[in-house]
């Protein structure tokens, strides 16, 4: 018969000991320090053959996903995709090909947009060689020909594919009969008098990131490479026609040529960087400035024309997307370009696929950079999934529930329900701008610091050059799309576009005012209130009382007007709120200029804001703008020799006599002067200067760094500051800041403007 198990003898002292750890204690324990999963930024490079872009991927930490995998971060392909690919794409994707860039990209079709621009705007599209499609315009290049033999002139031309690349199917022609008449070519006229350097012809390969079409945003890449020919450029006539490696820059073309260089140095070999290429227009005395401006001009005004179709196209893909989101798309274009010898630049081609091959060092050297810059212009985050996915539960449920949409307005409504209708959607058009602006400050303060060799191009910051581009781009819409023209054109002037988030803010602001006036509340006054005219807090009519009854309560207390909860309520509420300040560096304080008042920033349409004694606005602290404090005059001097004195004669003592109390009421009683005003004024803003902010878990030195640091970069902070007030924080929290803010101004305000008794802080 089975014996039965034996019961376990725990060995071990009689008693168990508070501090021994049991079993399931330590199981609870791993599970909750678990760590969390650590996110990572994925990566499907399958459709590339560049070896270059899968180191860049490393560089960057992505991590590289099977090749079947459709939902990784970022999707980088060499070939065009297909609309509905980018029609699929969650929006924390990124994939490297705009729908619609083949409009500028494939030879035929830039030919026809540009002919088609130039006949709108002839004077700003002179970049272009004069151009004709066949077998659609072979009867007019014919005519051509004729009138240049009746003035007996001849000139050169060039033949391409419609749909060619790598300088496959070109010739130089200069007598067209022979030209076929139904083939898909491209004639443009040969730039028969070009930049030469060292005696050859050479081009520029130039790099262009194109990071959203709505809005438009365009990024030059500060190197390149130039390509020159292998043998010394001679004009084109008869007998040399045929020698493309004179003629032509390809470096898929001259690499096959035995006196093509390739040397490791940037300053020989028949490859070299853009960026040896302005040392040596430099050296040479050309204008290396004019050459850049003269190059974004011509990207600029291209890409204008690609623009309608671009974002056309976009949204056709992406419908229902609100303007200003995150775009999924991005490209990186190469742009060819040749110089003539006055230095002019003109476009040749334009590649959506631009080669990343790394034949030679310099290859790799340019082309990693315009990789490794343009990823993190991108910013891609790990965190973009999570939110995109939280955000879509978020809209799903606010469907279903029917939360935050707009209530129809019923047939017969009346004129107050009609403005209260018109002020809602005012309101939520202001703050959906509002959000959009945040949102593209945070994107351009991310670019400025990621920026890297990149340069932001459009839009421009220099105001009349970005007019002189939405003027044209006004033009293009119209010319491209004009049955749908006239709603771009309203988004073009929309007078919010051009609003910054200060504007928007006071337009909620009034749109706030407006509402209470509608509902019969009493209408708020815009802007801060006096220093003079704020309110009493409830706090210090207790504090009054208490220090008022003092002496008479260590006496009797019968007595004392508070019994010995109320005192000892008192005390508790004011360790926990107590406002520190040190009084003993009076010599070191300094004044802010009072030249303006300090302007909300975070808040709408509820704003804490300081007001100095000019009507003038000043930007936040900052150290910048510190004066040293004037010394009160004599006639003041009575009344506020300087702030340690001043304010330690105003603070009203607990041990204090009646008589004493008697004789302040009466000197709050006397007219302040004006200076004497300014001077008190001068002093509260000394004071609250000098309260500290306490972070949780900071000490003093730490949280002083944190303040100064938000100071110092207010403009950075702004945003942040905004939405963490406007959108993080309902309205009972507001209410609950503003509070706290209250009560610690309102301690110190009476004991500077010796108002404790005053019947105007009601």
């Amino acid at each position: 018969m089975p014996s039965l198990p034996q019961e376990r003898v725990i060995q071990g002292p009689s008693s168990l000991d508070l501090n021994t750890e049991l079993p399931y204690q330590s199981t609870i324990r791993r599970k909750v320090t678990k760590k969390k999963k650590k996110e990572t930024i994925t990566a499907n490079v399958a459709g590339t053959k560049f070896e270059i872009v899968r180191l860049v991927i490393d560089e960057m930490g992505f991590m590289k996903t099977p090749d079947e995998d459709e939902t990784s971060n970022l999707i980088w392909c060499d070939s065009a995709v297909q609309q509905e690919k980018i029609a699929e794409l969650q929006n924390y994707q990124r994939i490297n090909h705009f729908p619609g860039m083949g409009e500028i990209c494939r030879k035929d079709f830039l030919a026809r947009n540009m002919t088609k621009m130039i006949k709108s705007r002839p004077l700003d599209y002179t970049f272009v060689p004069r151009t004709w499609i066949f077998p659609a315009e072979y009867t007019q290049f014919q005519n051509y020909m004729k009138e240049l033999k009746k003035k007996r002139k001849q000139k050169t031309f060039i033949v391409k594919p419609a749909n060619g690349a790598m300088g496959h199917g070109i010739s130089l022609i200069r007598n067209g009969d022979k030209l076929p008449s139904q083939d898909h070519l491209i004639v443009q006229e040969y730039i028969d008098k070009p930049f030469l350097m060292e005696g050859y012809k050479f081009d520029l390969r130039i790099y262009i990131l194109v990071t959203s079409c709505d809005p438009l945003k365009i990024f030059l890449y500060h190197d390149g490479l130039v390509r020159m020919g292998t043998e010394k450029y001679i004009p084109p006539n008869e007998s040399n026609l045929t020698q493309l490696y004179m003629h032509l820059t390809n470096y898929s073309v001259n690499k096959h040529n035995e006196r093509f260089e390739r040397d490791e140095t940037e300053n020989k070999g028949s490859k070299r960087s853009i960026k040896w290429f302005t040392e040596f227009l430099q050296a040479n005395q050309h204008d290396v400035a004019k050459f850049w401006s003269d190059i974004s001009e011509l990207v600029v005004k291209t890409l204008i024309v690609a623009e309608p179709h671009v974002l056309h196209a976009y949204r056709m893909c992406r419908p229902g997307q609100p303007p200003g989101s995150e775009s999924v798309c991005f490209e990186v274009l190469g742009f060819d370009i040749l110089l003539d010898r006055k230095l002019k630049p003109w476009l040749l081609e334009i590649n959506r696929a631009p080669s990343f091959g790394t034949d030679q060092k310099i290859d790799y050297d340019v082309k990693r950079g315009v990789l490794l810059n343009a990823l993190k212009l991108l910013n891609i985050r790990t965190s973009d999934k999570r939110r995109n996915l939280a955000k879509q539960k978020a809209e799903a449920q606010r469907r279903l529930y029917g939360q935050n949409s707009m209530k129809r307005l019923l047939p017969g409504s009346s004129d107050w329900e009609q403005q209260r209708h018109q002020l809602e959607r005012r309101k939520e058009e202001l703050k959906e701008r509002l959000a959009q602006v945040r949102k593209q400050i945070s994107k351009e303060e991310h670019e400025n610091r990621h920026m890297g060799n990149y340069r932001r191009i459009y839009p421009p910051e220099d105001k009349a050059l970005l007019e002189k581009y939405e003027n044209l781009l006004a033009a293009a819409f119209q010319t491209f799309l004009s049955g749908r023209a006239a709603s771009f054109q309203r988004e073009l002037n929309n007078p919010l576009k051009r609003m910054k988030e200060e504007d928007i803010l006071d337009l909620l602001e009034q749109c706030e005012i407006d509402d209470e006036k509608l509902m019969g509340k009493t209408a708020r006054t815009r802007g801060p209130k006096p220093l003079c005219s704020m309110p009493e807090s409830t706090e210090i009519t207790k504090r009054q009382k208490y220090c008022s009854s003092d002496s008479s309560y260590e006496s009797s207390s019968s007595s004392s007007e508070w019994d010995e909860d109320e005192k000892e309520e008192y005390q508790t509420k004011k360790r926990e709120k107590q406002v520190t300040y040190n009084l003993r560096q009076s010599n070191h304080y300094k004044l802010i200029q009072p030249a303006s008042s300090i302007r909300r920033s975070f808040s709408c349409p509820r704003s804490i804001s300081s007001q100095s004694p000019s009507s003038a606005e000043i930007r936040p602290l900052s150290a910048q703008q510190m004066v040293p404090a004037s010394r009160p005059t004599s006639g003041s001097r009575s009344h506020s020799l300087n702030r340690a004195s001043s304010y330690m004669r105003h603070v009203p003592h607990c041990n204090d006599t009646s008589s004493t109390n008697s004789h302040m009421s009466d000197s709050l009683r006397q007219l302040r002067t004006k200076e004497q005003e300014d001077d008190l004024t001068s002093q509260t803003l000394f004071v609250l200067k000098d309260m500290k902010i306490r972070f949780p878990g900071k000490s003093d030195a730490e949280s002083l760094l944190l303040v100064e640091d938000i100071i110092d970069n207010w403009k950075y902070h702004k945003t942040k500051v905004a939405s963490y007030w406007l959108i993080k924080l309902d309205s009972v929290k507001q209410r609950k800041v503003l509070d706290i803010v209250k009560t610690s101004i309102r301690t110190i305000l009476p004991r500077i403007w010796k108002a404790n008794n005053d019947s105007s802080w009601s």
